[in-house]
């Protein structure tokens, strides 16, 4: 028997619930909106907010007609099939952004059952004087296990019960969405000492009904933060999410400025051709992220696949003419376009940093080698200093490069397939695979794994002194291509410095968004 925990309805009218989601994750103004739900309770309301530093209250709906329809064993795989039970019509002149909806139904003594989703309005004519947001919605979708399994683990009927089959008509997992103050993130606990890892947020998972992966990627943990700070700190946003990018890459036209931030693993082959595109021509991306890693499939519009680790023995598109779709690492030589050619760095060279077995003891900072580049202007950094690990912005998931050193300098070697124009402004540390302790309650989330997969598939080294893939860096890089030109932050974290005003993260930021956007 499986013993994954996730969530599902009760389907107890005793003590009700509530779940819905929408036909669509994005939406024109004017379009309409149709909630599909299902609730035990008799009535419920709907909330939407437009979420940001000052959330808005949109549009509300209170009494509904409750209706309970069950759910499928295969939710996550084939959607809830549920019935509308509300719509919205968009105003015309909504503004693009981002929507959370919150559904609410009444329990027995005067308790609520809350449960939170979104859609995003995308806009309506591009403004050169606005960032567009990127939403990395195909990473959410691969780590919400909501109705049994993700692209991790699960009730799947596979080996580790993970699905790589994925619908998006579903509900969100508790935590990816909203999260209330002070949820532990995967890079809280302190530097340690030689005592075995520990992972708090599993545990507060466990402890408080949320996800046991709210922490690793959605926007509440990642993307909400970013757009906070931008926003009180005077920068005009539109939003689009990764099915628009994959769909409808001439939403990018007429932007100067695309902006990335948090976790974004996931991407398709159509998403990253219009990320290209828009560089080419002369647009800009900032990417205050990490963990570029997987190729997605999207299907019918509602449908994600990625095989991951067992893309060659699983995939239908192995050893077919559409093998360039095989949904494996960008830098697997089967598919020869590692992620670096779109954003400078690849997502194996780099891995994990400063939490559970991950370097635990470094210094959560960025050490400069470039002071002199444009991006640290104002922040009085000079070679060999460290910022941001005050706000522990190196950490959990980061992107790198296999480089050398010249005359003190780090340059890419170019052997993983990094642009050799790529200039390193600054990087830290980072490994593939756990240390190792032989202590009692040892226990490790990662392990070797990701680690044994690269060395199959990339190979290595004989020399003990360089084992493949085990040792890398986290890089904060630069990369003019064509026209235009990337930012790359290289970290998931980079976010934690613009909550917890760390003044040199804010600086390089301010540096980078502001350049983009005012460049031609």
């Amino acid at each position: 028997m499986n013993a994954h925990r996730f969530e599902i309805p009760r389907d107890d009218p005793q003590w009700p619930d509530v779940y819905t989601y929408t036909d669509k994750i994005s939406y024109a103004p004017g379009e309409e909106v149709r909630f599909h739900g299902s609730t035990s309770a008799p009535r419920w309301s709907l909330l939407i907010y437009k979420d940001g530093a000052q959330p808005l209250l949109v549009h509300r709906a209170d009494n509904l007609l409750g209706v309970h329809s069950p759910t499928s064993k295969t939710a996550y795989r084939d959607g809830c099939d549920w019935p509308v039970a509300a719509t919205w019509t968009l105003p015309s002149d909504l503004r693009s952004g981002f929507y959370r909806v919150v559904s609410i139904c009444a329990r027995p003594g005067g308790d609520r059952f809350v449960q939170h989703h979104f859609f995003v309005v995308r806009p309506v004519a591009a403004d050169p004087s606005r960032i567009l947001v990127l939403l990395p919605t195909a990473t959410w979708t691969a780590y919400n296990d909501w109705g049994g399994a993700n692209h991790y683990t699960g009730t799947a009927d596979t080996a580790t019960g993970s699905s790589p089959v994925l619908s998006l008509l579903r509900p969100w997992t508790r935590g990816m969405v909203w999260l209330p103050p002070g949820a532990p993130r995967i890079c809280s606990n302190p530097r340690r000492d030689r005592s075995a890892p520990t992972y708090p947020q599993k545990d507060w998972a466990v402890g408080n009904g949320f996800s046991l992966y709210y922490a690793a990627a959605g926007w509440a943990q990642f993307d909400r933060h970013f757009v906070i700070w931008a926003e009180a700190n005077g920068f005009h946003l539109d939003f689009v999410t990764q099915t628009d990018l994959h769909n409808r890459p001439e939403l990018l036209d007429g932007y100067r400025l695309v902006a990335i931030a948090g976790h974004d693993e996931y991407w398709s082959t159509p998403m990253r051709l219009a990320i290209d595109s828009f560089v080419e021509r002369g647009g800009r991306v900032a990417r205050f992220g990490a963990n570029f890693m997987w190729q997605i499939r999207l299907e019918g519009g509602a449908t994600q696949i990625c095989y991951k680790y067992h893309a060659h023995q699983n995939d239908p598109v192995a050893n077919t003419a559409d093998h360039h779709l095989l949904t494996s690492s960008w830098e697997d030589p089967a598919l020869g376009w590692p992620g670096a050619k779109t954003f400078g760095l690849n997502g194996s060279q780099g891995a994990y940093a400063s939490w559970g077995g991950f370097t635990p003891k470094g210094s959560r900072g960025f050490t400069v080698y470039r002071p002199d580049h444009w991006a640290f202007g104002g922040t009085e950094l000079s070679y060999g200093d460290v910022f941001g690990s005050e706000a522990s912005i190196f950490a959990y998931e980061v992107d790198g490069a296999d480089y050398t050193f010249r005359n003190g300098l780090p340059f890419p070697t170019g052997l993983d397939g990094v642009p050799e124009n790529v200039q390193i402004l600054a990087m830290a540390p980072a490994v593939l695979a756990e240390a190792r302790w032989t202590l009692e309650g040892g226990r490790y989330y990662v392990g070797d794994a990701d680690h044994d997969y690269f060395q199959a598939l990339l190979g290595g080294t004989e020399d003990p002194e360089a084992p493949p893939q085990r040792y890398g860096s986290g890089m904060m890089a630069y990369l003019e291509k064509g026209e235009g030109a990337v930012f790359n932050a290289g970290t998931c974290e980079w976010v934690m410095g613009l909550t917890r005003n760390e003044p040199d993260t804010i600086r390089i930021t301010r540096n980078v968004l502001s350049r983009f956007l005012a460049e031609e």
